[in-house]
């Protein structure tokens, strides 16, 4: 793992008082980053799918999922959320974003390693993921955290909108 240049940064469970800014975090980054990739209209209807602090709190809650944040020099620039897949033995990492001002120092790596440790700790032998496939910047940096290409799907997610994905791979169990 590349280390971040710098090692004022921390990995901590999302608290109910993360959740806004959290929210308002995830709409910077994804109106920065996926215009081009997907329309505006594609980016809003995913936002409202996926960040509301009603259904953040309630994954907080159930247990449904887990929720990091990362903070770089005491500032919220990153998050990640990860659940148990679908398949035995398996963990999704949901969402992982770090804003652009801190990208390429490390920080996604790490976000990434942390993950793939809850994985291990849980017992679970793979990590894997969906990007789109138009995501190039994020795909080669998935490819060098230690995924492959394993599958490739389009999945609709109603009014219209689809999501082309590779889905990615990355073997965390411990070596016997």
């Amino acid at each position: 793992m590349t280390l971040p240049v710098t090692a004022d940064f921390s990995i901590s469970p999302l608290r109910n008082a993360d959740i806004p800014p959290v929210c308002s975090l995830a709409r910077e980054i994804w109106l920065q980053h996926y215009p081009g990739i997907i329309t505006v209209k594609q980016i809003e209807y995913m936002l409202a799918q996926r960040y509301s602090s009603d259904i953040i709190g309630m994954q907080l809650h159930t247990g449904q999922a887990w929720w990091d944040k990362l903070e770089v020099c005491g500032e919220l620039c990153g998050f990640a959320s990860y659940e148990r897949g679908r398949e035995p033995g398996a963990m999704k990492l949901d969402k992982l974003y770090v804003h652009q001002v801190v990208r390429g120092k490390g920080y996604g790596a790490a976000l990434i390693e942390h993950v793939a440790g809850v994985a291990r700790r849980q017992g679970m032998e793979t990590l894997y993921l969906q990007v789109n496939k138009q995501n190039r910047g994020s795909v080669a940096a998935y490819l060098r955290a230690g995924f492959a290409v394993a599958n490739s799907v389009t999945v609709d997610i109603g009014r219209g909108f689809v999501m082309d994905d590779y889905v990615m791979e990355k073997i965390v169990r411990d070596p016997a």
